[in-house]
């Protein structure tokens, strides 16, 4: 029998509090949600797991406030995002403001409007190695290396497929900030992973 489709499962959840429904969306939509928190962490699964769960705690709670602006997946991504900033902040026991960056910074206007959704992804260089510890771990190092949203936006385009649109909305950043990101971030992370020895 064919899985039902997440707006089947999240009406059933929102009209009769399906915990089977809502727990079928967390089964179809858990690796995604971990995977980027994982990155977003450095590899800190402990946290990671940490945060995923207090994701779909807050998706379990908010559901009813999904609109199918976006597709359901990108939606729980943003609360991802948003779990692991006030984690960030509040480790750090004070505000940190979402960074935003001059449209201009290291890049010209023409470079980031002309940016395109298949550019170059530092991640493709690695396709043919095989899933080694060593390479997820030397991609951590790699990742480690970008500022907080520079790693957000590559993790969300080069890892999870997400669009300029969808990164937009996930971050609340501007689409041309989100562009100026990745074009830094991914020039960063390739200048990093060759200087480490992957190819060349």
């Amino acid at each position: 029998m064919a899985a039902l489709s997440d707006i089947a499962l999240i009406a059933q959840v929102v009209t009769f509090g399906s915990e089977r429904a809502f727990g079928q969306l967390v089964q179809a939509h858990q690796e995604a949600v971990r995977r980027f928190l994982r990155r977003l962490t450095g590899g800190d699964d402990m946290l990671a797991d940490d945060l995923a769960q207090e994701t779909f705690i807050r998706a379990w709670q908010h559901l009813s406030s999904f609109r199918q602006l976006s597709g359901f997946e990108t939606w729980l991504l943003r609360i991802a995002y948003r779990a692991f900033l006030d984690d960030q902040r509040k480790n750090k026991n004070a505000p940190q403001p979402l960074p935003h960056v001059q449209e201009n910074e290291s890049h010209s206007n023409a470079d980031v409007e002309n940016y395109s959704e298949s550019a170059a992804n530092p991640f493709e260089e690695q396709a043919g190695e095989s899933e080694t510890f060593s390479l997820h771990h030397d991609l951590d190092l790699a990742l480690a290396t970008l500022s907080e949203t520079e790693r957000t936006c590559v993790v969300l385009q080069c890892i999870e497929g997400q669009s300029i649109k969808e990164i937009a909305d996930i971050t609340g950043l501007p689409p041309n900030t989100v562009k100026s990101h990745l074009l830094r971030g991914k020039k960063n992370l390739a200048n990093y992973l060759r200087k480490n020895g992957y190819n060349g």
